[in-house]
C-alpha cells in the first residue's frame, strides 16, 4: 500500500492560495497534479519549523559552555537553508571548535551528510552516524580495458553472482579475517554478542547507494571501486550507544555528544574503531574477489572512510574530527570519490592552502543528491535512466530509480566548489556497475 505524501495537505493549501486548482494536471503527457509543484515549498516550511524547534530546545537546556559558542562554520557551495540550520544546531551542542559543510552536503540524521565538526575531548555518536566506517576503496589493475572489453557483460554478471548485495544478507562464501580473533576489541566495544553475525556478513555490500563499479582511467587501465560500510555491526553499535547516550533518532534532533574519557565514551570509541576495521576488511575482500574475476594484479589502491571520527591536530589542538559523508584530504592524502552510477569518479589528493585548512582538510564523498529517493522514483523513468547509461556505455546489474544519475548533482560541479583544497589525479570512467536490485531497502546504508 502506498504511503500518503506527508507534504500533500500543505502543498494543496499553497496551491489554492496561488489561485491554482490542486487537482489540475501540469507537465507533459499525463503530467502530475498541480499541487506537486508546491511540495518543495511545503517541505521547506516543515523543515524550518523542525529546525527552529530544535534550536529552541538546545537554547533552553544550554547544552554548550560559553567558550564554545558561535564556533566558525565554513560552507562550500550553495545549500538549502534547512541544511545550514541543521548544522548550526549541531554546532550548538558540546565542545565545538569549528565546522564545515562540504559542497555535496544535504540533510542527514541529526547532522548533515557532508558535515564536519571538530570537538575538544568529545565525540558525536550522531555525527558518525549509523553506518560507521562507510567509505570507498579503489584499486588500479595492470589490466587494460581493451583487453577485457568483450567480456564486460560476463564479468559484471559474475561480480553480481559472487558478491552478496541487499539487506540483511550473509556472505555465501565465509570470509576469514584476523579481526574476528581480536577478543579484546570485541569485549572493549561490548559487541561480543554480534561477532558471529559479523563473520557471516563480512564482504556483503548492501543496497541503496552501495556499489561495485568497474572503471577505466585516462591510460585505459581498469579500476575496481566499491562503496559500503560496516553493515549490521555498525548499525547495531550506533543504535546501542545512541540510546545509551540519551540520543534521539530523527532529522532535526540534538546530536548525542559524549566525553572521550567517560565510560560510555570509551566503549563507543572502541565500537567505532572495531566497526571501522570491519568496514576496511569488507571492502578489501570485495575488491579482491572482483580482481580474481577480472584477472590481473593491483598496482595502486586508495582506501578511505567518510563516516568516522579521527583524532587529529589542528592549530596545535588535539581534537576529534567527526566527518559524516566527508572525505579526509590532508596534504598528500589520496581519496576515492564516486559520482553517480553513470558519471565519472575521481582519485584526488589534498593540498595545503588556507581554504584546505578552513575545511579541516575535508572534501566531498560523492556528488550529492538533488532529489530524495521517493522523489527520484516519482520524477524519473527507467527508460530515461537506461538511456543515460547507454549513452555513456555503462552496463548495469541491479539498481532502482532512486539511484538514477539524474537524482544526483554532477561531480565536477561539486568539486569546483572545493577548488584550491584538492587536486584530481585520475578521472575514472565507469563501464560496469553492480548494485542491489529493485525493491531492496537497506537500513545500514549511509
Amino acid at each position: 500500500m502506498r504511503r500518503p505524501d506527508p507534504y500533500m495537505e500543505r502543498a494543496r493549501e499553497l496551491c489554492l492560495a496561488a489561485g491554482v486548482d490542486p487537482d489540475s494536471r501540469v507537465g507533459e503527457g499525463r503530467g502530475q497534479p498541480a499541487w506537486c509543484l508546491y511540495k518543495d515549498a511545503a517541505r521547506k516550511e516543515h523543515l524550518a519549523r523542525e529546525a527552529n524547534a530544535t534550536a529552541s530546545s538546545i537554547a533552553e537546556f544550554r547544552m554548550q559552555d560559553a567558550r564554545f559558542e558561535n564556533a566558525p562554520l565554513k560552507v562550500f557551495g550553495p545549500h538549502e537553508d534547512a541544511t545550514i540550520a541543521q548544522m548550526r544546531n549541531c554546532m550548538a551542542v558540546g565542545n565545538v571548535v569549528s565546522g564545515v559543510i562540504c559542497a555535496d552536503g544535504h540533510l542527514g540524521y541529526a547532522q548533515p551528510v557532508g558535515g564536519v565538526i571538530a570537538y575538544e575531548r568529545q565525540i558525536s555518536i550522531s555525527g558518525v552516524g549509523f553506518d560507521i566506517g562507510c567509505g570507498n576503496m579503489a584499486a588500479r589493475l595492470d589490466t587494460r580495458f581493451d583487453d577485457i572489453a568483450v567480456r564486460v557483460p560476463t564479468i559484471i554478471r559474475d561480480v553480481a553472482r559472487t558478491i552478496s548485495f541487499g539487506v540483511g544478507r550473509a556472505n555465501a562464501e565465509r570470509a576469514e579475517h584476523a579481526l574476528f580473533d581480536d577478543g579484546d576489541a570485541w569485549r572493549e566495544s561490548d559487541m561480543e554478542s554480534y561477532r558471529q553475525k559479523a563473520v557471516s556478513q563480512l564482504g556483503t555490500v548492501g543496497s541503496g547507494n552501495h556499489y561495485v563499479d568497474l572503471m577505466r582511467d585516462e591510460e585505459g587501465y581498469v579500476w575496481i571501486g566499491v562503496h559500503f560500510g560496516s553493515r549490521g555491526l555498525g548499525h547495531t553499535s550506533a543504535t546501542r550507544y545512541l540510546k545509551a547516550a540519551g540520543g534521539k533518532d530523527g532529522m532535526n534532533v540534538p546530536p548525542a555528544v559524549v566525553d572521550e574519557d567517560s565510560e560510555l565514551g570509551r566503549r563507543y570509541i572502541a565500537a567505532m574503531q572495531l566497526a571501522g576495521r570491519y568496514a576496511y576488511a569488507g571492502r578489501e575482500w570485495v575488491v579482491e574477489r572482483a580482481r580474481q574475476i577480472i584477472g590481473g594484479s593491483v598496482t595502486e589502491s586508495v582506501h578511505n572512510h567518510h563516516n568516522y571520527a579521527w583524532r587529529e591536530t589542528h592549530d596545535g589542538r588535539d581534537l576529534w574530527v567527526v566527518r559524516k559523508g566527508a572525505t579526509p584530504a590532508f596534504p598528500g592524502q589520496k581519496g576515492f570519490v564516486g559520482g553517480s552510477m553513470g558519471d565519472d569518479a575521481v582519485i584526488l589528493e589534498g593540498v595545503d592552502s588556507p581554504e584546505a585548512k578552513a575545511s579541516l582538510y575535508s572534501t566531498v564523498h560523492g556528488a550529492g543528491r538533488m532529489f530524495g529517493r521517493r522523489e527520484a522514483k516519482r520524477r524519473f523513468s527507467r527508460a530515461e535512466m537506461d538511456r543515460w547509461l547507454n549513452e555513456r556505455g555503462v552496463t548495469l546489474i541491479g539498481a532502482d530509480l532512486d539511484e538514477s544519475p539524474m537524482a544526483y548533482r554532477r561531480l565536477p560541479d561539486v568539486l569546483a566548489q572545493h577548488a584550491g583544497t584538492v587536486k584530481v589525479l585520475h578521472t575514472l570512467r565507469p563501464f560496469a556497475v553492480a548494485m542491489a536490485g529493485e525493491g531492496e531497502f537497506d537500513p545500514w546504508k549511509d
